[in-house]
């Protein structure tokens, strides 16, 4: 980088029109500008290179990061599917198991409302007998009495 005289020296004075005097053709400023800016120019080509390689190790850290997300997803699916076979098993078998203490509790009941018209029946049987004996005798009454007409006329036998 030029120094402070340096700069200084870009304004001094050319000589006044007239005769050539020895110092005092202009100095080429481009060429000068150019020289100041090379040092800073090579230092940012520097930061430009250096910028260029942290964005590939960044970009190859990215793809590096999302293969490595990729198979923990992978792995996280194929854990859960192996999951959700066990959970559908575990829910059949719970399914099953209600399933089967409900049949035994349905069984139950009706192994004990059988055991209680059996008892109904049996205690209401005798009654039942008589009254269709009853019945039966009353009925057959007509038929081993033999036929008679009373004094009006009628005839003593049931319907037919």
């Amino acid at each position: 980088m030029a120094g402070f005289r340096d700069f200084l020296t870009r304004f001094r004075p050319a000589a006044t029109p007239g005769r050539a005097a020895p110092g005092g053709v202009p100095a080429d400023r481009s060429a000068v500008f150019a020289a100041e800016l090379v040092p800073p120019l090579a230092l940012l080509d520097q930061a430009e290179a250096e910028a260029r390689s942290i964005r590939e190790r960044a970009a190859r850290a990215a793809e590096e990061k999302r293969r490595e997300a990729e198979a923990r997803a992978e792995h996280i699916v194929a854990a859960a599917h192996a999951d959700a076979r066990l959970v559908r098993a575990e829910s059949a078998d719970r399914t099953v198991h209600e399933a089967e203490s409900e049949a035994a509790d349905l069984r139950d009941r009706a192994i004990h409302e059988v055991a209680a018209v059996r008892e109904r029946a049996t205690a209401r049987m005798p009654l039942l007998i008589d009254r269709v004996a009853a019945l039966t005798a009353e009925e057959l009454t007509p038929l081993r009495e033999p036929s008679s007409t009373t004094s009006t006329g009628t005839s003593r036998e049931g319907p037919p």
